[in-house]
């Protein structure tokens, strides 16, 4: 069930919020109404999915109250083998259905380039939203263990946590100690969560159908070419409508995950924050998908030994913590590679990239690192390595002619080129002072909301009209 299809939009989303609204004068009652809505959003992509989540639900229970009632002065070592179980059992799930079919294609071809016997491939649907569920259910043992939280004093809560709708299918990932109040005090939302949560779902909905849905299309028809026949343009042009894409498409989601909540009374933390007027690779990832790289550093880069075990340990560790990124967003060569270029990167700013960038003008900065950004989502959307390093080619050769020239819809070019203006406008805003975004929003609150509802009009059109396209992370 998408946010933007008529289901959730006319019959599933008001008939829930009026349930929360009308029926739920007790917390608890809200919170019974609001997890069942849960489960049965999910259920309704995932019948079968989701009755492992709950058996996973229950074991991370029982696991975090072992972990609690273990004593502290000599139950160290209890409290590690159970963390240790509740982790192993949570990553099973992920390694099971996101990397089997990888594993098993890659061991194929081995055994085949050693003439012995190939394996049969599993078939294996990989569950929508499975990375997001997985790391947060660990994200809870964890912070259980460190003491950072206490167990959920009901099972209702972290089941409420789990599945809670606006966020379960691509985040932003949430830590259960971040929100465990809000779900405890269970909010009764007012009449200015619903005008600003449903400005924000708006936003949302306009960025995923009218820019990211448009700019998929063109992405889409440079990718599925024949690379021997593209040139110079054509393979600029197809990275490009995909750098807009993956931005305008997952700001989207989280602009509606964020917007639905806030609607139900709930704050979310932001997950994307201007990443395209980034000056260095550091820079963009404090700003793209801070949700992730928060539980990157936090759940992996600091149990690694962080930047306190010398220089060459702290690069090791930053880059093996994006390599695990690119793992985590796909189970190909394509996405492990992007990891890969990426760690590299971030150690290359630590090393000196930095401190050369700052010595530019903000705007030279910038468009350094978005030509270093650009490459990697190259690598991120290509089907293949082979094809990726093709297109790589093309780009680097301003005298590559396309042989048999694509011809390109003018409105995914008119589309491209005022998502390009936004970020530049993004970049430009940085050089007022004191400007904000949400609060010009708000300060000609009329005229954004009438230009808003028009536009989120238009994109519901666009979307009754056009075939649904789902969100790029949902298969992550």
């Amino acid at each position: 069930m998408l946010f933007y299809e008529p289901l959730f939009l006319f019959l599933f989303g008001p008939a829930v919020y009026l349930l929360y609204l009308f029926l739920g004068e007790v917390r608890a009652r809200r919170a019974v109404i609001l997890l069942a809505a849960s489960v049965v959003f999910y259920a309704w992509s995932e019948p079968v999915f989701i009755f492992l989540v709950f058996a996973s639900v229950g074991l991370d229970l029982y696991v975090a109250q072992k972990i609690a009632d273990a004593p502290q002065h000599d139950g160290d070592k209890k409290r590690k083998l159970w963390l240790a179980l509740g982790v192993v059992a949570n990553l099973a799930i992920l390694v099971y259905y996101k990397y089997t079919g990888f594993l098993a294609l890659n061991l194929d071809a081995v055994l085949k380039a050693l003439t012995l016997p190939g394996i049969n491939i599993p078939q294996i649907a990989l569950p929508i939203g499975v990375s997001f569920i997985v790391f947060e259910k660990i994200t809870y043992l964890v912070d259980v263990y460190r003491g950072v939280t206490a167990p959920a004093r009901r099972p209702l809560l972290y089941g409420l946590y789990v599945f809670f709708f606006p966020k379960l299918l691509a985040g932003p990932i949430i830590k259960y100690h971040d929100i465990a109040r809000q779900f405890e005090a269970m909010p009764h939302a007012d009449v200015d969560d619903f005008i600003v949560g449903f400005s924000r779902f708006m936003l949302g909905v306009v960025k995923k159908l009218l820019f990211a849905d448009t700019l998929a299309s063109g992405a889409d028809l440079i990718f599925a070419h024949d690379v021997s026949a593209l040139g110079f343009a054509e393979a600029w042009a197809g990275v490009l409508f995909f750098t807009f894409q993956i931005y305008f498409d997952f700001s989207g989601y989280s602009d509606m995950a964020i917007g639905l909540a806030r609607m139900f009374g709930f704050r979310l933390l932001e997950n994307f924050n201007m990443p395209y007027v980034a000056t260095s690779i550091t820079d963009f990832w404090r700003r793209w998908h801070i949700s992730l790289t928060s539980w990157i550093r936090e759940y992996l880069y600091f149990p690694l030994g962080g930047n306190r075990r010398g220089e060459a340990r702290t690069y090791l560790n930053l880059w093996i913590c994006f390599f695990a990124s690119g793992l985590w967003h796909g189970a190909a060569w394509t996405y492990i590679a992007w990891g890969a270029y990426n760690g590299v990167f971030l150690v290359l700013d630590r090393l000196f990239l930095v401190n050369r960038l700052q010595r530019l003008p903000d705007w030279l900065a910038n468009v350094i690192a978005m030509i270093i950004v650009i490459v990697g989502w190259t690598f991120f959307r290509a089907t293949s390595l082979t094809q990726a390093g093709a297109l790589l080619a093309l780009m680097a050769n301003p005298w590559a002619h396309a042989s048999a020239p694509v011809a390109i819809p003018p409105e995914y070019v008119v589309v491209a080129l005022i998502a390009a203006a936004i970020c530049v406008a993004q970049r430009l805003s940085l050089y007022v002072k004191d400007f904000n975004w949400g609060s010009a929003a708000q300060r000609y609150a009329l005229a954004s909301n009438s230009a808003l509802s028009m536009l989120f009009v238009a994109a519901l059109a666009k979307g009754l009209a056009d075939p649904f396209k789902p969100f790029i992370y949902f298969r992550f």
